[in-house]
């Protein structure tokens, strides 16, 4: 696999999770990084992204409206940060000879298998169907992403991503959780990939590089676990009683937004076109788990609920 270092990788949306792991892990890799939060970077903005790209730059977007609940009553904000600031970002690349990372979601699937034998990880040339406002904007910055920079651009859909520190994501919720000793209420119809945000970087730095074929790449941990079994998992490494996570479904959580029972990611299509595939999800979750906190962002986690307690 032959190798084209960037210039400098731009992070769009470097206050988020994803964001801030990637511009840490790619300065101490030795990359020359440009790292624009919100605030110095608004990417729904019509003449912003032509400023800022340059020729040679690989543009890696980690801006996104992830929390889905909120999306289902502004549309129109999700819209704009989802579709058509990516759409904005992919113009800007291809008029200035860059490249582009944009970073997608299991949620541009509706996690039925009608007529199948069961579930099974999604490929990335599954028929997509997005269930809530969140979804669909997410499958549009796709198109719009692969319509303007078709020859170098990959879009790259995770699932269920964490730190497992001290933020807001569904992990660090739990290993919160599981030091007390509370009840947690998990719902158990909900299955995905967790994937560990080191482990994510690590595939999306492996796009800096490396020569891999453009289009639509998954990066998720591999295999499939509910939202309670992952619960239960965090509880158990950390030694904390897993009964103390107790089931729900869907319907009692009460959640605005709707979500797709199943998004679990396979990376076959992804390792054909060359890139590492990521570990099992429950060997990430026991590294995460074991490693030092770190500060990370309060952002909402696109598929978590976070959890009732009597």
């Amino acid at each position: 696999m032959s190798e084209r270092v960037p210039e400098r990788i731009v992070v769009t949306g470097a206050g988020g999770q994803v964001g801030t792991a990637l511009a840490h892990t790619a300065r101490r890799r030795g990359f020359p990084v440009e790292a624009l939060t919100r605030a110095d970077f608004d990417i729904t903005a019509p003449d912003a992204a032509a400023d800022l790209v340059r020729a040679g730059d690989l543009v890696v977007n980690c801006a996104a409206f992830t929390n889905v609940d909120a999306a289902e009553s502004d549309p129109v904000g999700a819209t704009a940060i989802n579709a058509t600031g990516p759409g904005l970002l992919a113009r800007a690349c291809a008029a200035r000879g860059a490249r582009l990372v944009h970073i997608s979601t299991d949620y541009v699937f509706s996690g039925v298998f009608s007529g199948e034998s069961g579930p099974r990880p999604y490929e990335v040339d599954d028929v997509t169907g997005p269930l809530g406002v969140y979804g669909k904007s997410k499958l549009a910055g796709e198109r719009a992403v692969l319509d303007a920079l078709p020859a170098a651009a990959h879009v790259v859909r995770t699932s269920w991503v964490y730190t497992g520190a001290d933020g807001t994501d569904f992990v660090a919720v739990m290993r919160r959780l599981a030091g007390t000793d509370r009840t947690v209420e998990v719902v158990e119809d909900q299955a995905g990939s967790p994937t560990y945000v080191d482990d994510l970087v690590s595939a999306l730095l492996e796009l800096a590089d490396r020569d891999i074929r453009p289009g639509i790449l998954h990066a998720a941990n591999a295999g499939a676990a509910s939202r309670f079994e992952q619960a239960r998992a965090v509880f158990a490494e950390l030694g904390a009683d897993p009964r103390r996570v107790r089931p729900i479904s869907t319907a009692q959580a009460g959640r605005p937004a709707p979500r797709p029972g199943y998004g679990a990611l396979s990376m076959a299509g992804s390792v054909r076109a060359g890139l590492t595939p990521l570990r099992p999800w429950r060997e990430a979750l026991r590294e995460a788990l074991g490693a030092a906190p770190r500060q990370v962002p309060a952002e909402p986690d696109e598929g978590g609920r976070i959890p009732s307690t009597p």
